[in-house]
């Protein structure tokens, strides 16, 4: 009898191992059917991850895309291509061609897609490697222009200009009342970038301009190009020419943005170099405001732009059709009329680079329409060199410290000296932490990083929206510079507060299903990551719905009590609907500053990721 019911014992314990086995190995199986339908997508800012990014999941349903908020900074993706972590799908907006450079063989080349062929020729010769390849693409364009106060012109008589000789001009007649007649914020290194080249923005899309535009960003040429002397001489002669017209001094070098935006609030300033936004923001104010391009010598007419980003794939994609066909269905609607839409800020055109959206304009833009009818959208130089150069010479141009050939030389020189700054590793992570959402356990990357976080502020839990961090933890060293791009970059900031079990599922419930003026979660890779407990979710037609929350595998009781640590950006807070007992401190330092502070002390350990979710 006792070796009947051993046998029976045991059989009942092998049936429960295999089970167990099975259930592991399903797992598996499923985690890596997850992965193989995961389209991952890079996107530069966390304002694309508001509107951008839903519209494309809600437009391909059929499809789990991965949406992270990346980094603005090329840097990064070299990085995770050099560490096997490059996505599918990349954006970027601090681009250029050059500075791209050794991406090129990691990257598909989209010169025979039907989205490049959209494209007019006119800017994608901007993103046209010397052999023919093409692996960015752009989309629509924010305008850069002339910023003009109306009122002050009919106030004084003043004839708005319509060529560079009427521009200086008008300049002069406003000097001449007491207003300045332009400025603008050179405190910044893109300000001093773009006047620059919007000066002589059609001569650097001349042949003569193009031709050395290919050559300064061409990925095989292996020796540092400088400045050329056909084009660039000439324009720093425009560049100073300008200076001494508008009677640009040493003290605009120190005006920033606000301030410039108070003189020509104030009625003191005419015309600033701006975005066209500023024209609906200054009409919204009573303000009569118009936009003017950039005039040219020569008598054409052009606006310097900036793409809201720029679009490459992942090379590796070639390798399964499945995945190659899928990751292009969300590149063609990523490029779509309505999805440019949603990229808008408020008032804003439709200004696109591509022949299948129409333009649509308002009656902020309406008076560079023919600029736009001709394809005169000149598209920035935006290297890291070009910024950094730019801000040193053309403030020493405005300063009176340099004329043109001297700055010529110093900018060409600059350009032929540039080093590359070696860091010293403060993080070396020895393990690979992916950042695919399996609905059973959740993001193991964002895990990782959600408990280190926790131990950092010193909390029980830690929720942080599914934005707060960028991919998958790497095996790798990390620098200062990289170990801070591990943090979303808009602007992250840590809440804490004390609060019951009752109210910590209330807060969890409001992160996972979303509230008026806060984030709502759009597919499961948005959903928040949680650490020191764990949820089971549903998801439902209307959404995701929170079912459970539990600590060390129990369920949380109403009278518990926690410290609570949330990691969001300020204007989803703002709306947080709190009850009158919960007071959240917000904290004095961002979260990539306390990150990159925990780093820098040394000796940085990574927390091992865990199952913190359960999606039914």
């Amino acid at each position: 009898m006792k070796k009947e019911k051993r046998n029976k014992l045991l059989a009942v314990f092998l049936v429960m191992v295999m089970a167990i086995l099975l259930l592991s190995g399903c797992g598996g199986k499923r985690a890596e059917k997850e992965d193989a339908e995961t389209i991952t997508v890079y996107l530069w800012s966390t304002n694309l991850y508001e509107k951008y990014a839903p519209y494309i999941q809600e437009q391909l349903p059929d499809i789990n895309i991965e949406f992270v908020v990346g980094n603005n900074d090329l840097d990064f993706y070299k990085f995770l291509d050099e560490n096997g972590g490059l996505p599918d799908i990349i954006t970027c907006c601090r681009f250029s061609l050059h500075d791209a450079s050794s991406l090129k063989d990691s990257l598909m080349d989209l010169s025979t897609t039907n989205a490049a062929g959209a494209v007019y020729d006119t800017y994608l010769n901007n993103f046209r490697n010397e052999d023919g390849s093409i692996n960015w693409l752009p989309v629509c364009a924010d305008a850069h222009g002339f910023v003009v106060n109306k009122d002050l012109f009919e106030k004084y008589d003043i004839p708005l200009p319509t060529d560079y000789e009427s521009f200086v001009s008008a300049c002069e007649a406003f000097d001449k009342v007491g207003i300045r007649g332009f400025t603008a914020d050179y405190y910044y290194d893109y300000t001093c970038m773009e006047t620059l080249q919007g000066l002589s923005a059609s001569e650097l899309s001349s042949a003569d301009g193009r031709r050395w535009r290919t050559t300064y960003s061409d990925p095989d040429h292996t020796v540092k190009e400088g400045l050329d002397n056909t084009v660039w001489p000439a324009a720093f002669e425009r560049m100073e020419r300008f200076i001494r017209d508008t009677g640009l001094n040493r003290d605009d070098l120190d005006l920033n943005y606000d301030n410039v935006v108070e003189l020509f609030k104030s009625g003191k300033l005419a015309m600033y170099f701006g975005s066209s936004s500023g024209v609906k923001m200054f009409q919204d104010q009573g303000i009569h405001t118009t936009f003017l391009p950039f005039f040219q010598e020569n008598g054409e007419k052009w606006l310097m732009t900036t793409p809201y980003f720029q679009v490459a794939l992942n090379r590796d994609l070639a390798q399964d059709e499945t995945r190659r066909k899928k990751a292009m269905k969300v590149l063609d609607t990523m490029l779509s009329e309505d999805a440019q839409n949603q990229i808008l800020y408020d008032g804003q055109d439709l200004l696109s680079y591509s022949q299948d959206v129409d333009i649509h304009l308002t009656e902020y833009l309406k008076d560079v329409k023919p600029v736009i009818e001709e394809n005169h959208m000149y598209i920035r130089i935006a290297s890291n060199d070009f910024f950094s150069i730019s801000k040193d010479v053309v403030s020493k141009m405005i300063a009176g410290e340099y004329d043109a050939g001297q700055a010529y030389q110093s900018f060409n020189t600059q350009l032929l000296n540039q080093q590359t700054i070696s860091e010293d590793i403060l993080l070396d992570s020895q393990k690979f932490y992916s950042n695919r959402f399996h609905a059973s356990g959740g993001n193991a990357a964002y895990s990782v990083m959600a408990n280190t976080l926790r131990g950092v502020y010193g909390t029980d839990v830690l929720i942080a929206t599914g934005n707060s961090f960028t991919g998958n933890v790497l095996k790798a060293g990390y620098t200062k510079k990289m170990a801070g791009s591990m943090i979303m970059p808009n602007g992250l900031l840590a809440y804490s507060s004390k609060m019951s079990g009752a109210e910590l599922k209330e807060t969890v419930r409001n992160f996972v299903e979303g509230y008026e003026g806060g984030f709502i979660p759009f597919n499961s890779g948005s959903l928040p990551v949680v650490s020191g407990i764990s949820v089971e979710i549903r998801e439902t037609d209307d959404g995701y719905t929170l079912s459970k929350v539990m600590k060390d595998g129990k369920k949380v009781q109403d009278n518990d009590m926690f410290t609570v640590t949330c990691l969001t950006i300020p204007k989803h807070m703002e709306n947080y609907p709190v009850e009158d007992n919960i007071v959240f401190d917000r904290g004095d330092t961002s979260v990539k500053d306390t990150w990159i502070g925990y780093i820098s002390d040394g000796d940085a350990v990574l927390a091992e990721p865990e199952d913190y979710v359960a999606l039914r």
